[in-house]
């Protein structure tokens, strides 16, 4: 109990709950007062989040930095900072064209009528952004929802409480609270938050929370939005040159130390090929990270739950059988800075927790394949992946494999990459989410498309009312019912 206040930890909980319903409220209230914003309007609105982004990034990167204990500014700066700037530019010079109305053709019978699409703002859009690139992916759902006339309720993951605040702070500087809201809390507020009223839901995150979210979503029939995980493979034809996947892997694998939805989770190479792959991997990890321990270009595992998983992983796959390679140049212990260093395993079964779980770190197992369709057959033989990427410059082989599986994306020769293109949709399939943002389709997921059908003075359905037995419809049986 309080003694000044005379409240408790639960009646600021209650007082937290209401909080978030009077925030949605308000919300809700201001798009019915002014529903469909114009593009001007629209692009003035892009053009104040680019300004705060750009005035608090140094302030964005060091609070990111300090719920990581380690969060490279580079990879804050570039992976997330930028693409929202790049994304803001996309999104502010289509707006005008993609809200233009789109004409639709009439049938015969119901001429001279016409008929068109209007794209209208759904409302208020809640969004719920995960830890691993806190700023990228709370920022860039609501550069999509705002080009797309919304309003928006942003929670932020309590593993980014530092950056959960800056975000607070900034935004509320560059929007009303009626048009823009970031709320911050643990799993009460996160639970309330899910079960809010919205006119539709974004959230990203694991397949396992992704189910509860749906399911509290369905109490209020709220459409979602779900961006998922998974094993994203990659598949290594025999032609292509090791030394280039190895450099190319290497790079998307390490990115914020592996904690990226879309990373690989285990790679096929052709049979015979591993050893030159870890050779090749080893020299392009100590080229980019000379040390580990005190390099800043190195992100830190976000949490102890999360640097345990990752040596539960390890644990389980060499007591199995598997071989861990870790990759040092001068042996470094990091258990102190809840690093991992990037760790490839070879001689890895089916049994183990790495190759059932995703991964989300720095370790990468690796299998060997002498056919690509047995590959083929192993990827369509489990939960439809995030992103699948295939190593081959053969455009037709790489058909051959793309027709023959599913997944969110597919990236050829290339690993990560196509979250930052902007004019490409992102989202999964199956366990991996469902639903788009990005692109065009960021824009048309977050408008509802409402069609229209306006009538000239002439009725011209008079002409084929009842009765039945006119020349009219003896001339429609003939031309139309065939």
């Amino acid at each position: 109990m309080n003694s000044q206040t005379k409240t408790t930890s639960m009646t600021a909980q209650r007082f937290n709950l209401q909080h978030l319903q009077d925030i949605l409220a308000l919300q809700k209230q201001a798009y019915l007062r002014h529903p469909l914003s114009s593009a001007h309007e629209r692009i003035e609105r892009l053009a104040r989040l680019k300004r705060i982004l750009l005035k608090y990034q140094d302030q964005f990167a060091d609070a990111i930095n300090k719920d990581y204990g380690n969060r490279s500014i580079g990879e804050t700066k570039i992976g997330e900072l930028l693409t929202c700037l790049e994304q803001i530019k996309y999104y502010s010079k289509h707006i005008s064209k993609w809200m233009k109305p789109s004409k639709r053709r009439i049938a015969l019978i119901h001429q001279p009528a016409k008929a068109w699409v209007e794209y209208q703002p759904l409302g208020v859009i809640g969004i719920i952004a995960p830890w691993n690139y806190p700023l990228l992916l709370s920022i860039g759902p609501l550069i999509c929802a705002l080009a797309a006339g919304n309003h928006a309720m942003i929670k932020v993951s309590s593993s980014s409480s530092h950056f959960g605040r800056v975000l607070e702070r900034a935004l509320s500087e560059a929007f009303p609270q009626d048009l823009v809201a970031v709320v911050n809390g643990g799993v009460a507020i996160s639970d309330a938050f899910c079960h809010l009223a919205f006119d539709k839901m974004i959230f990203t995150g694991s397949t396992a929370v992704g189910k509860t979210i749906m399911k509290a979503a369905a109490e209020n029939l709220v459409p979602v939005i779900l961006e998922l995980g998974g094993k994203s493979p990659v598949l290594v034809h025999a032609s292509m040159n090791i030394q280039d996947v190895a450099e190319r892997i290497a790079a998307g694998k390490l990115w914020n130390a592996g904690q990226t939805c879309v990373a690989p989770d285990y790679m096929f190479l052709p049979k015979g090929k591993t050893e030159a792959f870890i050779e090749h991997f080893k020299a392009y990890v100590n080229k980019m990270y000379p040390s580990f321990k005190d390099n800043q270009d190195y992100t830190a595992i976000i949490n102890d739950k999360q640097y345990q998983r990752l040596q539960n992983y390890l644990k389980d796959a060499e007591e199995k059988g598997a071989k861990i390679i870790e990759i040092y140049k001068e042996k470094e212990d990091l258990s102190t800075t809840r690093k991992v260093a990037p760790t490839l395993l070879t001689h890895v079964t089916q049994d183990m927790q790495i190759m059932q779980e995703e991964i989300f770190g720095p370790l990468l197992p690796i299998l060997e394949y002498e056919q690509i369709d047995d590959v083929i057959d192993f990827i369509n033989s489990r939960p439809r992946p995030l992103a699948l990427y295939y190593f081959d410059f053969n455009r037709a082989r790489a058909n051959y494999v793309a027709q023959r599986t599913h997944s969110g994306h597919f990236g050829q020769n290339t690993v990560i990459t196509h979250v930052a293109q902007d004019d490409l949709p992102f989202g999964g399939v199956g366990a991996s989410g469902m639903g788009k943002y990005h692109g065009p389709e960021g824009f048309f997921s977050l408008s509802h498309e409402r069609s229209v059908m306006s009538n000239p003075k002439l009725y011209s359905l008079k002409f084929i009312l009842p009765p039945f037995n006119k020349p009219i419809h003896k001339l429609i049986s003939k031309l139309l019912l065939r």
